[in-house]
């Protein structure tokens, strides 16, 4: 076995996974697994540059992974940064601090490697082979990966939960208006993803990263955050809708007096959900099965 580190830095939250990989045994055994929301693409749709707050949060967070690291003696580590820090002018800056602190430069990898890496991550342990879409909602962009064992077509779209909120939503709760902009333009991205992803074709659908295991947590009716009950749980599309039309109608409070939403996560759930329930609904996916294991675990496997 292979001691791993990976390291996930996305728009809405920066992850670590240390993990034992075996690829004969085809087994990655968590060791430590552990996320922050840090709010990395504050503003970048906006003004195109990471804030120097947003900056300092991620970079604290690596320093504690850092000590999680030295700590379990991982082998090799792998630090892959997604859609924020493609778009932001200032990236250099995210690098070098990345770099200083983890001694590993940070890999803004493309589109096309996001969904590699998730569609792995998400596939490699179900039964069976099947036609797949696996849909990665973040927080800057979504990424539609269609593919067996191995991905066959895939897109990445400028629609994630904060990147739909801060163009967006103006007042609390969201109203009718600010919903429907949030779906326009998830159903505009949905047409652009579908000119070169067969996205009705594929037989089970599969949803990750955090704004899917929320819905998934509030849909199964979780008092606490409980990711065994969510890894494979499979939640109807009716369930999604109702989900989704409950956060549209509640204020910011009434959000996060749900106990099984990040405190981070509170302000970007509604947009989440609704992306989510557009694309069941364009699809006509019957019910999305929800993975936690997603794009982290992809770049665990990258490393042996």
């Amino acid at each position: 076995m292979t001691r791993v580190a990976a390291v996930d830095c996305g728009t809405n939250s920066i992850r670590l996974l240390v993990a034992d990989a075996d690829p004969v045994a085809g087994t990655l055994v968590d060791l430590d697994r552990r996320m922050t929301i840090v709010r990395l693409g504050q503003g970048v749709d906006r003004t195109g540059r990471l804030a120097p707050e947003a900056l300092e949060r991620t970079f604290a967070a690596c320093r504690e992974y850092a000590a999680v690291i030295r700590e379990l003696g991982a082998e090799r580590i792998r630090f892959v940064a997604t859609s924020a820090s493609r778009d932001a002018e200032n990236r250099d800056d995210f690098v070098r601090g990345v770099l200083d602190i983890l001694g590993v430069e940070p890999e803004v990898i493309t589109g096309g490697q996001e969904a590699e890496f998730s569609f792995t991550g998400a596939t490699r342990e179900l039964e069976g082979t099947d036609e797949y879409l696996v849909v990665d909602i973040g927080g800057g962009s979504t990424e539609f990966v269609v593919g067996t064992e191995h991905v066959e077509a895939a897109r990445s779209v400028d629609i994630g939960c904060v990147r739909l909120t801060e163009r967006h939503v103006r007042t609390d709760p969201p109203g009718e208006a600010e919903a429907a902009a949030i779906r326009a333009d998830v159903r505009a991205a949905i047409a652009l993803a579908e000119e070169t992803v067969p996205l009705r074709d594929a037989r089970t659908l599969v949803g990750l990263a955090g704004s899917v295991t929320t819905v998934a947590a509030i849909a199964l009716g979780l008092e606490e955050y409980d990711s065994a009950a969510i890894h494979r749980s499979r939640i109807p599309y009716e369930r999604v809708a109702e989900v989704a039309e409950a956060l549209r109608s509640m204020t910011h409070d009434e959000r996060a007096a749900i106990p099984v939403i990040h405190p981070g996560r509170v302000d970007v759930i509604t947009a989440g959900a609704l992306v989510l329930e557009e694309i069941m609904a364009h699809v006509g996916a019957k019910e999305v099965v929800v993975s936690e294991h997603d794009i982290l675990d992809g770049i665990a496997w990258s490393l042996v």
